[in-house]
């Protein structure tokens, strides 16, 4: 379901270069009239004669289904090469060349909870690596740790190997300051190195968060989560854990669900996406489609190719069924 699906969003046009020509399209509603009224005539002109049987024996057997199919080829055809004739424009995912992404890890103490094995941190630390391993080579990329402080591990850096060096070497600490992950992010892209082909050019940026608790010291989250989004910069946050997590620290246990409401704000106010994941193999999907959503811009292309490839095939089934009629098979 999903291949078709995609099929048909690829021939779905969402503007022409000529939309003027399309007006061919009203003579679609003639060439039926006129078909249906020729039909109607050789009806007429076939009941003039008795002799059935005879007729057919000089003629042969006439197959009305496959003059019919024949036709609404042909019209398909004419249709499709109508809309490749006004040059149809669609819609494209195009891998962008450059960008700097920034991975904020939360490494609060809840972190070691084991309600995802081997802990939140371990699998985390894996699907981090798994997401900068799918960013393209020409990326810049960052790490930023969180806790009660906040720290860039790694400044951005198209050495992709250092920033999972830098992602194996997270150790856990006291308390939650997303507000204060988030700008250190920010502080993080200013220091993005420019691409030295266009040094003028505007390179988009984005924020990964992933934490699983709820802020309790530094900035407000909401506060820098709109300041980033008022820079163009969404924040896309993964709420990562379950509502049965806990930790024990110093002789006591403490339940270390996770604040999704909070989390869900920020992206909202960024302008980013939320996401939220309870599993190792949940957050690995997580972080494919962020970076499906980082690394592609959507673009408008010519898709007059598509159009002008099926009003062919139309137009050679359509001729197969005008010949298979013309031809008497014994």
């Amino acid at each position: 379901m999903d291949f078709f699906a995609e099929l048909l969003r690829s021939f779905r046009p969402v503007g022409f270069e000529f939309p003027a020509l399309l007006w061919l399209l009203l003579l679609i509603p003639l060439l039926i009239a006129l078909y249906v009224f020729a039909m109607s005539r050789k009806n007429r002109k076939g009941m003039r004669y008795t002799n059935t049987s005879m007729l057919s024996r000089v003629l042969g057997k006439q197959s009305q289904w496959r003059r019919h199919l024949a036709f609404a080829l042909a019209l398909l055809s004419l249709v499709t090469l109508t809309i490749a004739f006004a040059k149809p424009l669609g819609e494209a995912l195009v891998p962008r060349e450059r960008a700097t992404i920034v991975v904020v890890i939360d490494v609060s103490q809840s972190m070691q909870a084991a309600d995802v094995e081997p802990t939140r941190l371990e699998a985390a630390q894996a699907a981090a690596t798994e997401f900068v391993d799918s960013l393209p080579d020409k990326y810049n990329v960052s790490l930023v740790s969180m806790a009660g402080s906040t720290k860039i591990i790694v400044p951005p850096t198209t050495d992709h190997g250092a920033v999972k060096r830098g992602i194996a070497t997270l150790e856990l600490a006291d308390s939650t300051a997303i507000g204060d992950g988030i700008a250190t992010a920010m502080q993080a892209l200013e220091a993005a190195p420019q691409d030295p082909n266009d040094p003028d050019a505007d390179i988009p940026g984005a924020i990964v968060l992933l934490s699983d608790g709820e802020n309790n010291t530094g900035q407000a989250p909401m506060q820098e989560a709109n300041a980033a989004g008022e820079r163009g910069v969404p924040v896309y946050t993964i709420a990562y854990g379950t509502e049965n997590g806990y930790v024990d620290l110093d002789g006591e246990r403490f339940v270390v669900a996770v604040n999704h409401d909070q989390m869900r704000e920020i992206a909202e106010v960024s302008k980013g996406q939320y996401f939220a994941a309870a599993t190792a193999d949940e957050l690995k999907v997580v972080y494919a489609d962020i970076g499906s959503s980082v690394g592609y811009v959507t673009r408008f292309q010519e898709i007059t190719a598509r159009f002008a490839g099926l009003g062919l095939v139309f137009a050679v089934v359509a001729s197969l069924g005008a010949v298979s009629m013309a031809v008497r098979w014994p």
